[in-house]
């Protein structure tokens, strides 16, 4: 790493760097309330949408919620006695975020409507742009701008032609009413999944158009009692035993399964087919139904309430391929049109954007569009060759298919936080990972991925353009031993 200028960027010991935080939703919330507690200040949060929360914001259909428990999926040093469900729905999430920055006074900090477009390294500090010029010049950028945050729209000729009401499933509009409607849902992964059972009372008819079908876990999803909630409040270590024993629960079980524990994926295998064969009576549908690849190769849907709303009289399941969209609803392969008055696009996230469309360019001119052209990879998930003083929460390869999402950016961030703090401490006024250590993890990582379940082949979001699984292929123990503590020796530091 070149020799940085500037008064801007010369480390003095016990000096607080400005800090941006890209992104106020659940990792930047983090990023904020950690940042404090250790004596930071001086930083800021940039958001480019009008209320914190990220995904949970915008994703507001019906039956959302989270497929891992409420109790894990929360802060560790905030849990929640006021759960209503053991999966709670998306609107408590999103109330829970809105709390937990209220009471760490994360909101104020928070500029809203404030897109960053551009991150430029010069001069030993990051200038952050919007689309109306410098807004911000920073110490250290932290992306904390989410994973499914980006909605992929199908490419499906005639998708504008529809006539009726047409929207994302990340983009719900509430205004449009659908008792005694006629709706399509085009996707069949856990968004649609959850949707159809949400739905079924109110229309006239759902039309699930499938391309590929799932393996469903059946799990229930049970209400906390009053009297549960009343212990949690007055007994905060009952929260805290839940929570650790959900997480040893996941990391010992299905988390291994994924990697290659055959014992614990016969058992998910096994669970997935009772469900189909005891819940699924019309042997035509029952086909339909049957995946033809692993369970967990794509991600697992857990639900015990799909297989009941697609039977139905008002549920359809359309696996004829779509040919096109006409203006009274979808016209299928074997000619046959649906006629709809709404039109669902369940079609997903593009999980392999992270903080783009922002424009980066690090040292030397290096643009992260080159620096990914190839593979999107990064050093330990959280950090990149030639973008000093730049961090990623959930970045590529973080095992957002494994583990609670709260968990992981805990511990990138308890990891990142340790640098910022030997920066402060005068250790160093730029730092990033070195090109062959870089490299080096993302060869191994290539190596374990082929163990994994994630290849057996399949199509899902966690495949990169290159067809290979942005997954983490180890154990939960090993994610926490190799972000620990920063090995120096794989870092470039400019003292």
């Amino acid at each position: 790493m070149s020799e940085a200028s500037g008064t801007g960027a010369t480390a003095k010991a016990g000096r607080t760097p400005r800090i941006a935080i890209i992104g106020a939703g659940m990792s930047g919330i983090l990023t904020a309330i950690k940042l404090r507690q250790a004596g930071f200040d001086d930083f800021a949060i940039y958001e480019k949408a009008d209320r914190l929360g990220g995904t949970w914001r915008d994703n507001t259909y019906p039956g959302l919620s989270c497929d891992v428990p409420s109790h894990l999926y929360s802060y560790s040093f905030e849990l929640n006695p006021e759960w209503s469900h053991l999966f709670s729905p998306g609107a408590e999430i999103q109330a829970y975020f809105e709390g937990v920055a209220g009471k760490y006074g994360v909101e104020p900090r928070i500029t809203y409507n404030t897109e960053i477009s551009r991150g430029e390294y010069r001069d030993g500090r990051w200038h952050l742009s919007t689309g109306d010029g410098e807004l911000d010049v920073v110490d250290f950028v932290i992306a904390a701008t989410g994973v499914l945050r980006d909605p992929v729209y199908p490419d499906i000729d005639g998708l504008d032609s529809f006539a009726g009401d047409r929207f994302h499933s990340a983009r719900w509009n509430h205004d449009v009413g659908l008792a005694g409607k006629r709706v399509g849902i085009i996707g069949t992964g856990s968004t649609a999944i959850q949707i159809v059972p949400a739905i079924i009372d109110r229309v006239a008819k759902v039309s699930l158009f499938q391309r590929t079908a799932q393996w469903i876990f059946p799990l229930a999803n049970p209400p906390y009692t009053e009297a549960d909630k009343e212990n949690f409040r007055h007994n905060p270590g009952v929260m805290q035993h839940m929570h650790r024993s959900m997480s040893a629960q996941i990391a010992g079980s299905f988390s291994q399964a994924v990697i290659g524990n055959r014992e614990q994926m016969k058992l998910i295998e096994e669970a997935c087919q009772a469900n189909l064969d005891e819940n699924v009576r019309d042997p035509e549908l029952k086909r339909q139904l049957t995946p033809d690849y692993q369970a967990a190769c794509k991600r697992l849907i857990m639900s015990d309430e799909f297989y009941p709303a697609i039977q139905r009289p008002e549920a359809e399941l359309v696996t004829e391929g779509i040919e096109r969209i006409e203006a009274g609803g979808v016209r299928t392969g074997d000619g046959r049109l649906h006629e709809l008055d709404v039109l669902v696009l369940a079609t997903g996230f593009d999980g392999h954007r992270f903080m783009r469309p922002m424009h980066l360019v690090g040292q030397d001119g290096l643009t992260l569009d080159r620096a990914w052209q190839d593979a999107t990879q990064a050093y330990r998930s959280v950090a990149l060759p030639g973008f000093p003083n730049f961090f990623m929460l959930v970045g590529p390869n973080s095992p957002i298919g494994n583990f609670s999402l709260i968990e992981i950016s805990e511990i990138q961030l308890a990891y990142i936080m340790q640098l910022i703090e030997l920066y402060r401490d005068g250790g160093f006024r730029a730092i990033a990972p070195r090109p062959d250590a870089t490299r080096r993890f993302n060869e191994a990582i290539m190596e374990a991925m082929k163990g994994t379940v994630w290849v057996t082949g399949c199509r899902s979001w966690y495949l990169d353009k290159n067809g290979n699984p942005a997954m983490w292929p180890w154990s939960f123990e090993r994610f926490c031993a190799e972000m620990d503590q920063p090995d120096l020796n794989e870092f470039e530091l400019v003292a």
